[in-house]
Formats: C-alpha cells, sequence, structure tokens
C-alpha cells in the first residue's frame, strides 16, 4: 500500500520506496515550497500526469552525471566553440519549463502540469530552483531546469528548440557546477540519452549517502551567475571527445 500524505505528513523513508513500480514512494502531500526542499534533501522528487495525484520517487538505481565527466562528441565541441551563441542562468525560468513542457514529435504528454509549473516558479523565487538558457539570434536554442540545495543539484527537464541546444546547455552548467564544487546532476531515472551524454546508473544507497553530505555543504554564490571567465571554448576542452557519443536526438531528463 502506498502511503497517503496529509499536507503536514512527513514522507516515508526513501529507503522504503517500492520495487514496482521501481521507487514510488508515497503520494499525495501537496508541492508547498518547504515540501520541495524537504524532499530533494531527502532524495525524493515528483513526477505525476495531469489527472494524477501528487506522486513523490527515489528510485533504485539513481542516474547521475558526473560534472567532471560529461562525454562531448567531436561534432559537439565544434559546436561549444562556435561564438554564435550566448548563455545565461535564471533569465527566463519560466519560459524555459514552458519551453520544456511544449509537446515534442514521439512524444506522450508531458508531466510538467499546471501545478508543477506553479510549485517550481515558487521554487525558483524562493531561490532554490535554476535554469540555464542557450540563446542564438535571440531565440532559445536549448535550456536545461533543476533544483540546487547546498552542493547537489538535480536536473528536471531540458529542452532543444535547435539542434544541440540541451547538450550545449548540459555542458555549460556542468562545467559551471563542477567550479562552484558541485560533484554531479542528478539525473532521476535512466535514458538512453542521458547515459550517451556520461550519466551513470548508481545504487540507490550510495546516492542517497552522497546527497546526505552534499546538502549539508554551502551552495555556489546567490543569485547564481556565470563565472566571467567560462567560455565555450573552455567548455569543449574541460571534457574528452568521445568517440562513441550520441549526436541524436536531445530529450528530457524524464
Amino acid at each position: 500500500m502506498v502511503p497517503w500524505l496529509g499536507p503536514d505528513d512527513p514522507l516515508p523513508p526513501p529507503e522504503s520506496a517500492r520495487r514496482r513500480p521501481n521507487g514510488l514512494l508515497a503520494a499525495g502531500g501537496g508541492l508547498a515550497v518547504p515540501r520541495l526542499i524537504d524532499a530533494y534533501t531527502r532524495g525524493a522528487f515528483p513526477w505525476f500526469s495531469e489527472g494524477e495525484p501528487v506522486l513523490w520517487w527515489c528510485p533504485d538505481p539513481r542516474m547521475v552525471l558526473a560534472t567532471d565527466a560529461v562525454y562531448v562528441s567531436s561534432s559537439l565541441a565544434r559546436r561549444l566553440r562556435r561564438a554564435d551563441y550566448t548563455v545565461t542562468v535564471d533569465r527566463d525560468f519560466a519560459g524555459v519549463m514552458r519551453a520544456c513542457a511544449a509537446p515534442r514529435v514521439d512524444d506522450h504528454g508531458t508531466w510538467i502540469t499546471a501545478a508543477m509549473f506553479d510549485a517550481y516558479t515558487a521554487l525558483h523565487a524562493a531561490g532554490a530552483a535554476h535554469s540555464l538558457e542557450v540563446w542564438q539570434d535571440g531565440a532559445l536554442a536549448g535550456a536545461i531546469y533543476g533544483v540546487g540545495i547546498g552542493r547537489a543539484f538535480f536536473g528536471e527537464s531540458m529542452c532543444s528548440p535547435r539542434t544541440d541546444g540541451s547538450k550545449v546547455a548540459i555542458a555549460w552548467l556542468a562545467a559551471q557546477l563542477a567550479r562552484w564544487g558541485v560533484p554531479f546532476i542528478d539525473c532521476q531515472v535512466p535514458s538512453d540519452h542521458l547515459a550517451s551524454l556520461g550519466a551513470q546508473a548508481v545504487p540507490r544507497r550510495n546516492f542517497l549517502a552522497r546527497l546526505a553530505t552534499l546538502v549539508e555543504q554551502p551552495g555556489p554564490p546567490r543569485p547564481w551567475r556565470l563565472d566571467a571567465d567560462l567560455t565555450g571554448a573552455l567548455v569543449a576542452e574541460r571534457f574528452r571527445p568521445a568517440a562513441g557519443a550520441s549526436s541524436g536526438t536531445d530529450a528530457r531528463t524524464r
């Protein structure tokens, strides 16, 4: 039986999540900012579709992308070195969420519901959710958003209105997070797209043990700003070219 939470009920221990479906921890409880911060601090996250109750998850294994080990193909490295785009942080968080929620080819709807949009824009206003945007010719070319607590970052979704836009975004984000001492991006659930970028599945117990330390450490300075000396060329140089890295379709983190 999946625990049903009232507004003030605490989440169950993440280790108690069900095996089938993998990681289902609890239902209900709402999406207030304190609830979200508590959940992420403990390794859980909400994921549900329109018409469903709020569902909380903590899957085993957990997909993580080390910020010092992003796989970059030769073509992506060339794109990173170009000077035909700009990168910003937290310039248009709501716009990034809308772009991530937009319909895509062969997609079966979105889990970024109106309730999720309201919850995460409130989390952004509280300083705990962030976006990184890639702009080209004045338009959004790629982006990623997620939650930052201490030295932990939890990727929520990314979008790629232009070719490789989300890959450029995640490479820049990883490079900046590494400079801030954030060791990995939590990608939550496995996907071929994330694996092509270097993400790996780790046992939940290992993830939770590492997370417990990271969330207690001082986080990046606020407001978030990219280092002035960080360039696409430096990002490309930071990560090794991966001969087998995919150049296929960009996708949501989940």
